[in-house]
């Protein structure tokens, strides 16, 4: 799955959710993808802009965590996904994906 088709998913995943917080997952060479939940639907795009939370996980990991067959918190437990900045904007992503 490529950045875009990745970004694509998160939009749609997204789109009702009550995300209120910049967030930036840092996939490494893959690049990003930035959540902005100032506004209504969340903007998503793959701008490495200033963000309240960064995220950072391998691609493969973010890809099964999108997909259902692995659970964010237990891939944060597991150090698998590691949060930069403001914990409630990560904890606001738990319904979404």
């Amino acid at each position: 799955m490529s950045l875009a088709e990745l970004t694509e998913t998160v939009r749609t995943k997204v789109s009702g959710s009550g995300i209120s917080s910049v967030i930036k997952f840092d996939l490494g060479d893959l690049g990003v993808i930035r959540i902005d939940g100032s506004q209504t639907p969340p903007n998503v795009d793959n701008d490495d802009a200033d963000a309240d939370c960064t995220i950072k996980v391998e691609e493969s990991d973010f890809r099964e965590i999108l997909d259902g067959s692995q659970n964010a918190q237990m891939a944060f437990m597991m150090g698998k996904l590691k949060v930069d900045g403001d914990m409630g904007a990560a904890m606001q992503l738990a319904g979404a994906l």
